[in-house]
């Protein structure tokens, strides 16, 4: 699957953005096809990612209050592409 990190530049957020991939792909290094880091100005509304209206949202920092725990968001991807998928002490720490 291809996962689209929007993040805003006039609130210089790209590292965290780049942050939150390196951590996605270190931990589903051979099930991610892709990660997109897209830059916004201002305040990006949802969106779904690439345009084709087929995207799942794991979070948005207006709906969910701010930025995700990294636990947090590895686990709604696991979620979405490998609910079997053990996450370790990722897992211990959301219980």
């Amino acid at each position: 699957p291809r996962i689209t990190i929007q993040y805003c530049t006039q609130c210089k957020w790209m590292l965290r953005a780049a942050y939150f991939a390196q951590e996605l792909l270190s931990t589903f290094n051979t099930d991610i096809g892709e990660i997109a880091l897209v830059p916004r100005t201002g305040a990006a509304e949802g969106g779904d990612g690439d345009g084709d209206g087929n995207a799942t949202i794991l979070w948005d920092r207006k709906r969910d209050g701010g930025f995700p725990e990294v636990k947090e968001l590895k686990s709604r991807v696991r979620n979405v592409i490998d609910p079997t998928r053990n996450l370790g002490h990722t897992d211990r720490a959301l219980k």
